[in-house]
């Protein structure tokens, strides 16, 4: 028998919170505002409510940014069942698919999606967050910490959405890695600027608890209400896509910055943030870290860990810092790049290979897909499908994915590449650059461009920029602009922008 062993679980973190921090503030939303003792209680009732109705299957959650989606995150569990929260920019269709796959008992939702819920076929009890009657609080512990903890589906940009699923365990460790490497502490507070539902806030319902900080919620990213939020809630924290920095840089009401000379960490993932979004973010206020992960690996894997001797770099030095993706979080173990047969390549910050990834933070699997499973690891290590280089520091970069990568006349150009000397430009906010085809050259780049309010540039003169700083073949053919289209989560969805049209 053991003598002292409890499996390890990421609910556990509010009860030790509600102990040590009961009389704080845990939660905000709006006007509202509760207390650790209260959160639990919330939580507690919640799977109460929840546990007769669920039948040991899933629940659903269809929430913006609320206390209810983060109570859900303890809740759910509590009631014994896995939690599927669902993406709320998701069709009705879609929504239908997951709930089916998912074999989830119950659908709790928002008021603000009572239209998309009453367009659902899926037969499922349907119940309003507001509508939740008082119930006894319950609290089932898990019987094993690797059991299912939640299910989060991918984009499904290729195909149908994949049902990744999540282990107590791995949770637990990526909870604690998160608030370990952005400092979160009983002062801190946290602006839920990144969807709860996409790989559970990155684990950050369980990591901002962890740590007996306050969560801000947000129900929806406006730059003017999150600039209000940092400078009256004093808001310490907050995740996002790039497309959150920018939205944020170059807001109206960013004004002067962070007001009283304080700092907010920001952690961001996707696509490589540019040098040029890092600088303006540190003008005003912001310590930006750069993580790197997939749905499959519980959000961030790997960070870019800040080295101390960097300090003395100017900003463009340390801008460039900041673009790389890192080193493996404190939980997981430390990534490879491989070639095509698996061997991994030298560290010398040029040759590419392929990220894999394993470790206590990567999924149990695919949901009913087995298949999919053995291939995405087929010998131990995830494929991740990302391209990068291992700098002789040990720190990795990424390149590009490999879906992405151009091959113009048998060269190899790096989209990133092109992407982050195109965002230096004075008039850019956003990029992406993606492969058409080519008569002569099998593919070029192209560029499809978001301006900065105000600002004005030419097809001519953004391929002539690149021209004076990459290699000729590497600049864009054509140059569209316009918004671009991204996923719920803000990434921009280059897939979309592969299928347009090419400029006449």
């Amino acid at each position: 028998m053991e003598l002292s062993f409890e499996p390890l679980s990421p609910v556990s973190y509010l009860d030790r919170a509600a102990e040590a921090h009961g009389e704080r503030i845990a939660v905000i939303d709006g006007d509202r505002r509760w207390t650790y003792t209260e959160f639990r209680d919330r939580c507690r009732r919640m799977a109460g409510f929840l546990a007769p109705r669920a039948g040991g299957r899933p629940v659903a959650v269809l929430a913006p940014n609320t206390h209810v989606l983060l109570e859900a995150h303890f809740g759910v569990p509590w009631a014994g069942v896995p939690l599927v929260a669902v993406n709320t920019r998701l069709s009705a269709g879609e929504v239908d698919w997951i709930l089916a796959h998912s074999e989830a008992s119950v659908l709790l939702y928002d008021p603000v999606f009572e239209d998309l819920v009453g367009k659902l076929g899926t037969a499922i009890e349907r119940i309003r967050t507001d509508e939740m009657p008082a119930a006894p609080p319950l609290r089932v512990a898990p019987a094993d910490e690797r059991g299912l903890l939640s299910i989060n589906y991918t984009s499904g940009t290729t195909g149908k959405p994949k049902g990744v699923m999540y282990h107590h365990r791995g949770a637990y460790l990526q909870a604690l890695a998160m608030a370990g490497h952005t400092g979160l502490s009983p002062s801190s507070v946290h602006l839920w600027t990144l969807p709860m539902f996409h790989c559970n806030g990155w684990c950050f319902p369980w990591a901002v608890t962890a740590a007996g900080a306050t969560h801000v919620c947000l129900p929806r990213v406006d730059p003017a209400q999150v600039w209000r939020l940092i400078r009256e809630e004093r808001v310490t924290h907050l995740n996002g896509a790039p497309t959150v920095l920018s939205m944020l840089a170059y807001a109206p009401e960013a004004g002067d910055g962070v007001p009283d000379g304080r700092v907010v960490r920001v952690a961001t993932g996707g696509a490589p943030p540019s040098p040029a979004i890092l600088r303006r973010m540190a003008e005003l206020g912001f310590d930006v870290t750069h993580l790197y992960g997939l749905t499959e690996t519980f959000g961030p894997a790997m960070i870019c860990d800040w080295r101390p001797e960097w300090d003395t770099l100017d900003r463009a030095g340390q801008a460039r810092m900041k673009a790389r993706q890192g080193v493996a979080n404190m939980a997981a173990v430390t990534p490879r790049i491989i070639d095509a047969n698996g061997a991994d390549v030298p560290a010398d910050g040029a040759t590419i290979g392929e990220i894999a990834l394993r470790g206590n933070t990567v999924m149990l699997g695919y949901l009913k897909d087995p298949e999919a499973t053995a291939a995405a690891a087929p010998d131990g290590w995830f494929r991740t499908g990302d391209l990068g280089v291992r700098h002789p520091d040990g720190y990795l970069e990424l390149r590009d994915r490999l879906k992405d990568v151009i091959i113009s006349g048998g060269e190899n150009i790096a989209s990133v590449e092109v992407e982050q000397v195109i965002a230096d430009h004075p008039a850019v906010l956003e990029v992406a650059v993606v492969a058409v085809p080519d008569d002569r050259w099998g593919e070029v780049p192209a560029a499809y461009i978001t301006l900065k309010d105000g600002k004005t540039t030419t097809e001519e003169q953004i391929i002539a920029y690149v021209r004076e700083r990459l290699a000729r073949f590497k600049a864009p053919k054509y140059v569209t602009f316009g918004d671009l289209p991204k996923t719920s989560t803000g990434k921009i969805q280059k897939y979309v922008l592969r299928k347009r049209p090419l400029p006449s």
